[in-house]
């Protein structure tokens, strides 16, 4: 048994500041045991549970990637090496639940994600518990067809069906199946054209309605939920009115999409930190041109959703986003208009609704023991969430900065 003791707990459902803080531990589990056997003095923090980041893709990014020739140099084991620093910095960052939002790079066929969260999960290598998506699902051309990194000759990197590239309706279908079969919990769609691709506007629906339904209907009745990458109104209207269950960034949502998204229940993941932070120092003319129209009509989205009801967690898109400073959606959802206490909602019950699992999300006695602290009070001034002291995951301490 193991006593956490604070200054402060904060019950992030409620918003309810319990002083001092006292969170007791067994095994992998809170609970309600009052014996203090080892006690734990975190000193002067506030402990709140660990955060989700439901937009990441932890086998992108990090240290000597270069973005449009990593597709075509980083081969699966490299990759794979890339990914396990990416998964430490995230955790050591408070984020102990992720969704791996979709792998879009030539791996024959391997899910590396479904590989990356079974070695986390093993303990072999330090990570949050991912929510693997496998490869993502997009037409030939589409956005998150690997070649919309870079204008690649015809032939280079030519990538199978059981890699994502699915075009018609029998072949989507079989593409939903053959991730579930090797282990996506999730399906991840790409609906719409992208702000950082080659491949047209970034509102353009890229797969029929007839499609998107195909979709929608291989996973709910495997019971998994489908997130479609999608920006235009149009197009996240057909991913809604198909079934989709969550929309990531929606950064051109009017008002008409979004009324019908908080009416249908659909979630968003504004994923709004990048439009400040993306780096497009390297980026293409056109791409730059692109962002600089979408971006600032981008800002308006979370603050109008909120307004209108829709349901939103938090999503970084990290590597867009530097892995480990996950903080920042949180500072820029509070700076587009949500309270602190409605950002932290977005990292932690909320998340925890996206993904179906109420063993996490609260500080409340049989859920999972996923704890972080962090000086001050999130409440008052929510970047104290960039110095994250202690982390712990399902009972086990992987940081610890009590100063």
């Amino acid at each position: 048994m193991l006593t956490l003791r604070a200054a402060r707990v904060l019950h992030v459902e409620t918003g309810e500041l319990e002083s001092p803080g006292l969170v007791r531990i067994d095994g992998d589990r809170i609970t309600g045991d009052t014996r203090d056997d080892e006690v734990l003095d975190l000193g002067d923090v506030t402990l709140l549970p660990g955060l989700m980041d439901m937009e990441v893709n932890l086998l992108m990014g990090g240290r000597g990637e270069t973005l449009a020739l990593s597709p075509v140099q980083d081969d699966p084991p490299l990759r794979m090496l890339r990914a396990v620093g990416n998964a430490r910095r995230t955790l050591r960052a408070g984020f102990t639940t992720v969704r791996n939002l979709g792998l879009f790079v030539k791996t024959g066929g391997y899910l590396l994600d479904v590989a990356l969260a079974k070695a986390i999960d093993a303990g072999w290598i330090d990570g949050p518990r991912i929510v693997p998506a496998g490869h993502a699902i997009t037409p030939t051309g589409g956005h998150l067809d690997p070649t919309m990194f870079a204008a690649y000759a015809p032939g280079i990197m030519p990538l199978s069906l059981e890699e994502g590239i699915a075009n018609g309706v029998d072949e989507v279908r079989k593409a939903v199946r053959y991730q579930i079969k090797h282990g996506a919990r999730l399906i991840k769609v790409c609906a719409s054209g992208g702000v950082m691709s080659h491949t047209g506007t970034p509102g353009a629906q890229h797969y029929s309605d007839e499609e998107l339904r195909a979709i929608v209907d291989e996973a709910h009745r495997r019971g998994l939920k489908v997130a479609a990458h999608t920006h235009g109104a149009d197009a996240v209207r057909s991913a809604v009115e198909a079934g989709i269950d969550c929309i990531e960034h929606g950064f051109l949502l009017d008002d008409d999409t979004i009324a019908l998204m908080a009416e249908r229940g659909t979630f968003l993941v504004p994923t709004t930190a990048l439009i400040d932070g993306m780096d497009l120092s390297h980026s293409a003319p056109e791409l730059v041109e692109k962002a600089a129209e979408i971006f600032p009509r981008a800002k308006t989205v979370v603050s109008r959703a909120g307004k209108a009801g829709v349901r939103m967690a938090l999503g970084t898109d990290a590597p867009a986003i530097p892995h480990g400073r996950g903080a920042q959606e949180l500072i820029a959802l509070v700076e587009r208009g949500m309270t602190p206490l409605e950002a932290l909602q977005a990292a932690t019950v909320n998340a925890a609704e996206l993904i179906d699992s109420d063993d996490r999300g609260r500080i409340a006695e049989g859920l999972l023991a996923d704890l972080i602290a962090v000086p001050g009070n999130p409440l008052e001034d929510v970047s104290v969430m960039a110095d994250v002291r202690f982390v712990m995951k399902g009972g086990k301490v992987f940081r610890d900065e009590r100063r």
